[in-house]
């Protein structure tokens, strides 16, 4: 069997693997380590940090069934979401959701597999955007605020320094592709009406969830991470593990 890249998260998981829209970003990671690792989608729709910690165990295969070599954690999107809010809750309250990306990272079943984990921050949201997708659900509440979604954004990153785990810091990447800079107005925010000339509702659909052009940015963000920091792992640097078909020193004449 090959070594597992193993995609633990959230719905931005989950329907990476859509291609509805166009691009997703779990499928082209699939397509760039296809022969070379197996890509396991273990994205839950809706879940949060401490749903999550729960199914770990359940979803997790021990190393005799296939070594994970390379795993991403990437929670946060339902955890910030407002409490007390219409609907199922999904909020995490901050220090439990630390402290949950803390024990996902140092699972005693994680560790079995000595695998290079990457935490994943959320990205931005669009407060615009997701009042109107809320009120076309019947939904007449504020649910997300930008800047409460960037403070998870900020632990994600506490948690990496803390565990000494690489973090791809998403929520940056997204804010410097539409230009937002430190001082500004917070991109995505409706009260300082940032929201139409951020450009973040090219990325966003939702407000929450990605476009093609978003889905890009992961999966390109993702793939240079990795050549930065183990360039052994990058798909280009991976042979296959079965051979070519004309592969001459793999093949003989009957």
């Amino acid at each position: 069997m090959q070594d597992i890249f193993f995609l633990f998260g959230d719905s931005i998981t989950q329907h990476g693997y859509n291609q509805d829209r166009g691009f997703g970003w779990t499928a082209q990671l699939s397509e760039a380590y296809i022969r070379r690792l197996t890509v396991v989608n273990a994205g839950l729709s809706g879940y949060n940090s401490d749903q999550a910690l729960i199914q770990l165990p359940a979803l997790i295969p021990s190393p005799s069934h296939g070594v994970i070599r390379i795993m991403t954690v990437f929670f946060g999107a339902n955890d910030s979401r407002l409490p007390d809010t219409i609907g199922t809750p999904q909020h995490v309250p901050l220090d439990r959701y630390k402290e949950n990306l803390r024990k996902i990272v140092t699972h005693t079943l994680v560790r079995a597999h000595r695998p290079r984990i990457i935490l994943i921050t959320s990205p931005p949201i669009d407060e615009e955007l997701c009042e109107a997708h809320d009120l076309s659900n019947g939904i007449d509440q504020v649910r997300r605020r930008a800047a409460v979604t960037r403070t998870y954004a900020d632990a994600v990153k506490e948690v990496g320094k803390a565990t000494d785990v690489v973090v791809f810091d998403l929520w940056s990447l997204f804010m410097e592709r539409v230009g937002w800079k430190e001082g500004m107005p917070l991109a995505g925010e409706k009260s300082t009406h940032a929201s139409q000339q951020s450009g973040l509702p090219t990325l966003l659909r939702d407000g929450l969830h990605l476009t093609p052009d978003g889905n890009r940015i992961v999966f390109e963000g993702l793939l240079r991470l990795i050549q930065r920091t183990w360039p052994d792992q990058s798909p280009d640097s991976l042979d296959f593990t079965v051979p070519k078909w004309d592969d001459p020193r793999s093949w003989t004449n009957p």
